[in-house]
């Protein structure tokens, strides 16, 4: 399994509005430049994140991007797997899509539906206020 650019391209930026949407909303522009993010490529990140309800948007000169609940009720789960669909390591791992014929039977199955169980068990569990407390914590460090 590997996460798109997309998919780490949305969290920076979901973290990037969280960590400074305190005194205003987030422009892309402003996120683009201090993510070294192509705008444009924000922009179509931002309309998914959007859609979906996990930012709002306040249009005007001074407007952006707003989180539409705390950065602790958003897992890093959550932003992945908009983003990226399942983060399943194989197909048949996937409760949702195991349509594999040789389940029963298969000896890797085990293996996978491990794999799968350990990946969702970080991501779920990681939210966008542990990495903003990681971030703090490693820039105090420098």
């Amino acid at each position: 399994m590997k996460i798109s650019t997309k998919g780490r391209y949305a969290l920076r930026l979901m973290l990037d509005i969280a960590q400074n949407c305190s005194e205003k909303p987030v422009s892309i522009k402003e996120a683009a430049l201090r993510q070294n993010i192509s705008d444009k490529y924000l922009e179509q990140i931002i309309s998914i994140l959007n859609n979906a309800g996990y930012v709002k948007s306040i249009r005007g000169p001074q407007g952006g991007y707003l989180l539409t609940k705390p950065p602790s009720e958003y897992t890093t789960g959550m932003v992945l797997r908009l983003m990226e669909g399942s983060l399943s390591p194989v197909a048949c791992a996937d409760e949702y899509d195991a349509q594999c014929g040789r389940l029963d039977g298969c000896p890797t199955n085990i293996l996978w539906k491990k794999l799968n169980d350990a990946i969702n068990s970080v991501v779920d569990n990681i939210t966008l206020a542990d990495l903003m407390e990681w971030t703090e914590a490693q820039n105090g460090q420098k």
